[in-house]
């Protein structure tokens, strides 16, 4: 093997051992792809020479699901983070897997069906901050609360595409490894940035993982998806996806998937009504005149900029979405969108006055079952009225007091009461600089 493994290893053993603040943990951004587990493998590999009494440094895996991966890799990816957790705990790798998720509020379906976001283009990627930003980023400030300072660490390439090798450049500190992130007290450690991709396949299919196996998997997703791996996004410098990495299954900002037209041409066809959602969510972009408003959410109308999704596409987005589900949760037993979700979705209809079609309708008319949400519903729809004949003298308060129950209600939808007050008081914040500025 050209790459010298032994350097690469020790280098990461000097890193590790030589540090001035000694409670900085390590964070390892996983996405399941080549890069990220070359990084993995390397890192635990160069622990495993050290005595156990040295490894005194925390080290947390951290994986970000959008909630619409490309399932056949969320299948493999889910499987990975238990084998790497179930070995680190028996080799005592001081070693943590976590896994960021978006809030309810943010998650793809949510904002598109419910709010009628149009499908992100590579103009508009509000997708990026919300599905991967922010995730990540919380997960990193409550690590570096309570460590004041934490070292995130990347397997980004500089012969991965010239977008990356700028990045890294532009980003580096001349003789230093570690180079500052845009986050106060994160740094970030790129040990593979000089690895040439045939090193990194022939460092994987000569190596096997230290958590058990082998990468024959991996090596046959991407050989069957012609494809590459989707980074850790930590911030917006970090290049999108791409035309052939895996990722969102929902993504719109690529012409084509050529990951999942890879896997669906080598035998994963389950997937074929994943692919024609997908392209549906490009007509809607691509045709505003036909599926989106006119008027734009604060009111307001202009030649160029087009309002919302119509409501009769928000129902037909979620009519396909609900279709495909039934179509493959039976033999994949894959969920594309979760009740609570829908729950939410039918919240934000209702607060946009939409009371015409219900959610439950859509449900029960595609699954033969008798699902019943009417006395939520009709709690949320009296809510929606209420709310506007009480603010009747003071409607710019309805969009604020709606916000508000909504921060309230996803904390109670997703059982987790933590960090509501700091949400509301962030969102009344934005309403009096809101104020200030209109008067």
């Amino acid at each position: 093997m050209s790459l010298n493994i032994s350097h690469l290893e020790n280098e990461i053993i000097d890193q590790y051992l030589y540090d001035e603040h000694l409670v900085r943990p390590w964070i390892i951004g996983f996405s399941g792809g080549k890069d990220s587990t070359m990084l993995l493998q390397v890192v635990w590999n160069a622990l495993k020479k050290l005595e156990p009494a040295l490894l005194t440094r925390r080290i947390y895996v951290v994986c970000n699901d959008t909630l619409v991966e490309n399932p056949r890799i969320v299948k493999f990816i889910n499987s990975t983070l238990k084998k790497i957790q179930k070995a680190a705990n028996l080799q005592e790798i001081p070693l943590e897997v976590h896994q960021t998720m978006p809030v309810l509020d943010d998650t793809f379906w949510v904002r598109l069906i419910g709010l009628g976001y149009p499908a992100p283009n590579r103009f508009y990627r509000w997708c990026t901050e919300r599905l991967k930003i922010d995730p990540t980023t919380r997960f990193i400030k409550e690590t570096t609360s309570m460590n004041e300072e934490a070292i995130i660490l990347l397997g980004t390439r500089s012969a991965e595409s010239s977008n990356r090798a700028a990045s890294i450049k532009k980003h580096e500190v001349k003789g230093q490894r570690l180079r500052k992130h845009s986050l106060p007290n994160v740094y970030v450690y790129a040990p593979l940035k000089d690895v040439e991709t045939n090193e990194l396949w022939q460092y994987l299919n000569q190596v096997p993982p230290p958590w058990g196996g082998t990468h024959k998997e991996l090596v046959t997703l991407y050989r069957n998806a012609n494809a590459g791996d989707c980074p850790l996004v930590i911030d917006d410098t970090t290049p999108s996806c791409g035309n052939s990495r895996f990722g969102c299954w929902t993504c719109t900002v690529v012409n084509k998937d050529k990951s999942m037209e890879g896997l669906i041409d080598n035998g994963e066809d389950w997937m074929q009504p994943l692919a024609d959602i997908r392209n549906f969510l490009i007509e809607t972009r691509d045709n505003p005149e036909k599926y989106r408003q006119k008027e734009r959410r604060n009111g307001t109308v202009s030649e160029n900029l087009w309002g919302p999704y119509l409501f009769e596409t928000r129902v037909e987005i979620l009519r396909r979405v609900l279709k495909a589900q039934k179509e493959i949760e039976k033999t994949e037993g894959i969920e594309l969108i979760t009740h609570q979700e829908m729950v939410l979705i039918q919240y934000h209809w209702f607060r946009d006055s939409y009371f015409k079609t219900k959610v439950s309708q859509i449900y029960n008319r595609i699954f033969k079952t008798q699902i019943n949400m009417s006395k939520q519903e009709e709690k949320l729809k009296q809510e929606a009225e209420l709310l506007k004949k009480s603010c009747k003298q003071e409607p710019k308060d309805v969009e604020l007091i709606q916000d508000l129950l909504a921060l309230q209600k996803t904390k109670t939808l997703m059982i987790r009461k933590r960090g509501l007050q700091s949400d509301i008081e962030n969102r009344l914040d934005q309403f009096i600089e809101e104020s200030k500025k209109s008067q």
